[in-house]
């Protein structure tokens, strides 16, 4: 098992992975999970590596935008609209 990154370096970190992302954001490792698997959290792969890396900035904008939309009452599929998927 690799050593995790401190907070301090996460937080200046460009990418970070989603275990990271769990970290900085406060959100549930399945929810970011999900939110990926929906196309609404864009991420990087790189081939020689599984790992996905997201850009950290964007990321947290976009859990931040999800989360209120949410808090709202939308349905994911509202949220897939209003914001376009993973565009953006």
């Amino acid at each position: 098992m690799s050593r995790q990154r401190s907070l301090e370096v996460i937080g200046q970190a460009e990418e970070v992975t989603i275990g990271e992302l769990v970290r900085l954001s406060g959100v549930r490792y399945s929810t970011l999970k999900f939110y990926t698997e929906e196309g609404l959290l864009p991420f990087q792969q790189a081939e020689e590596n599984l790992t996905r890396r997201y850009r950290r900035q964007e990321s947290l904008l976009r859990i931040r935008e999800i989360r209120a939309l949410r808090a709202e009452g939308r349905s994911i599929p509202e949220i897939k609209a209003l914001l376009g998927g993973a565009a953006g």
